[in-house]
């Protein structure tokens, strides 16, 4: 199956600080890929560097064989929490911009996401609370006809019921031959819906593996596969 995103001895350092090092992963598409670690442990680095929004990395990042940085942004989808938007816009001007810029913005499966999600467009961004701020983000990033989807923290201020509700609808909202990753620390609600799982660890990755090739050999859930790894090392110190 042909590589949909490569990353080749990826190393970032941010006011001297070593944030990732010697970073290589290889992801085919038609698959969800959950993104884990702990606070700080360079997730949301690693997903900026490769959407294009972080730049200064040492390495190699592709989509579908492209290394360019317009032309790999152009490929992925990325959760932008909307920092630079002006708070009083509207709901529905945040989507005329995303249509204005964005060529592969599927206003259809927008309008969908939004009635299923109970967003009403005439609300401005400062009215919004987290969570529904969240929904909006999740909405305009799946609308798009990406090849990478990348969605960092997507759930963290949406209550328990509409983030099941969501996680479980995730799998028909996904192009079928495209790929997606997923940082999140609900991990046991994420679980059911991953493909693979790639854990960042003292600035790297220090595994990925199937799903079910984790169910299989160790006999454990995907989070206590997860917390585990965390275990080992503590109970090393």
């Amino acid at each position: 199956m042909t590589t949909t995103l490569k990353v080749e001895n990826l190393n970032y350092r941010r006011n001297l600080k070593r944030i990732l090092a010697d970073v290589s992963l290889s992801l085919t598409g038609n698959k969800i890929v959950g993104l884990l670690g702990e606070n700080g442990a360079g997730k949301t680095t690693l997903m900026r560097l490769i959407a294009g929004v972080a730049k200064n990395a040492k390495g190699i990042i592709s989509v579908n064989d492209k290394t360019d940085l317009a032309t790999r942004k152009s490929l992925i989808s990325y959760s932008n929490p909307l920092g630079g938007m002006a708070t009083n816009k509207r709901i529905s001007e945040v989507k005329d911009f995303y249509q204005q810029v964005y060529p592969d913005f599927d206003e259809q499966k927008y309008n969908q996401m939004i009635t299923f999600l109970k967003l009403d467009e005439s609300q401005r961004l400062s009215a919004l609370s987290k969570g529904t701020r969240e929904k909006l983000v999740i909405s305009l990033t799946l609308a798009r006809q990406a090849s990478v989807y990348l969605l960092d923290e997507p759930f963290s201020g949406i209550d328990s019921m509409s983030r099941k509700k969501i996680i479980n609808s995730i799998i028909q909202w996904k192009p079928a031959d495209s790929l997606m990753v997923i940082s999140d620390h609900y991990v046991s609600e994420i679980a059911p819906i991953l493909d693979e799982i790639v854990v960042v660890k003292d600035n790297t990755i220090v595994v990925h593996k199937a799903a079910d090739t984790i169910r299989e050999e160790s006999g454990q859930s995907i989070e206590d596969y997860y917390e585990s790894l965390y275990g080992e090392a503590d109970s090393n110190d």
